[in-house]
């Protein structure tokens, strides 16, 4: 055998063994992909029911008494309006204070938080379907309340955000969407470009075409130095919705959890638009640092 035939031998072998343990990693991610996707926070019940308490947050329950999340009226006890907060993969409803807080500074609404199965303290699993399954059911359970009809999405949860918007067109007058993908595939592909992710994701959380069938106003935060969710998958969500009226605010130097965490100015701002009481700015304006 001369060289050059074991060279290419020695070649094909070394090739081969890279293909092989790319198809394995490639297997571990597709198995556990769920965990590294959701990443839940368990809490035990009393100490649910403690911080409830010192935020003011009551209990919301379904249907056959089991909780679902958290509601909080405004401080005069009357509601204008109603919102239901969406929240993003880590922590807890109950944790969401520094949304509900601001949110409550400039409307006199009423906020509801739902917990998804398998977070704090509720049974069940997190995927796409049992999210989705979770915030129909919280949704439905609010369509009679009087006054108009809000959704604010944190980060993951704009995605379910979205679906809701999707589903129910009629019904939900504006919802605002903080830090969010266009898709998880397109989220998961920043992150792993080296993965096929769209052949492998079993959860696709599509915003992009949920919004598709939503005709109302939409709101869209997004930090400029975001490492989590890849800013330009906001701009692409923002970019893409030809529905309604829509906003952007962009704050270049901001990272994930800065953008969420907005002050209740910047909340004023974004509320006035959500309930048309300012005029029309152009749709591309972007708003500076505050």
């Amino acid at each position: 055998m001369d060289l050059t035939s074991a060279g290419i031998k020695l070649g094909l072998r070394s090739l081969a063994l890279a293909v092989l343990i790319y198809a394995g990693l490639v297997a571990v991610l597709f198995v556990t992909q769920r965990s590294l996707i959701f990443q839940p926070t368990k809490s035990p019940t009393e100490e649910l029911a403690r911080l409830a308490r010192e935020q003011f947050f009551l209990p919301w329950t379904n249907s056959v008494g089991l909780r679902i999340g958290w509601w909080r009226p405004p401080p005069d006890g009357i509601g204008e309006g109603t919102v239901l907060i969406t929240h993003g993969n880590a922590g807890t409803a109950v944790g969401r204070d520094y949304l509900a807080a601001p949110i409550q500074a400039a409307n006199a609404w009423d906020v509801f938080i739902l917990d998804y199965p398998g977070y704090a303290d509720r049974p069940g699993a997190p995927t796409e379907t049992s999210l989705f399954a979770a915030a129909k059911e919280a949704f439905v359970s609010l369509t009679n309340r009087p006054g108009p009809m809000f959704l604010v999405g944190e980060s993951l949860g704009a995605g379910v955000a979205a679906c809701l918007a999707g589903e129910f067109p009629r019904r939900v007058n504006a919802a605002c969407l903080l830090v969010p993908f266009n898709n998880l595939a397109a989220a998961a592909g920043a992150h792993y470009p080296w993965l096929p992710v769209r052949w492998l994701l079993r959860d696709q959380f599509q915003s992009d075409q949920c919004l598709t069938h939503f005709q109302g106003r939409v709101a869209v935060v997004v930090g400029g130095a975001d490492s989590v969710v890849p800013p330009e998958l906001g701009r692409s969500l923002f970019r893409g919705y030809t529905g309604g009226p829509k906003q952007i605010w962009d704050f270049p130097g901001q990272e994930h959890w800065e953008a969420i965490s907005q002050p209740a100015p910047v909340w004023r701002e974004i509320t006035d638009f959500l309930c048309d009481r300012n005029p029309l700015a152009p749709a591309e304006r972007r708003v500076p640092s505050k």
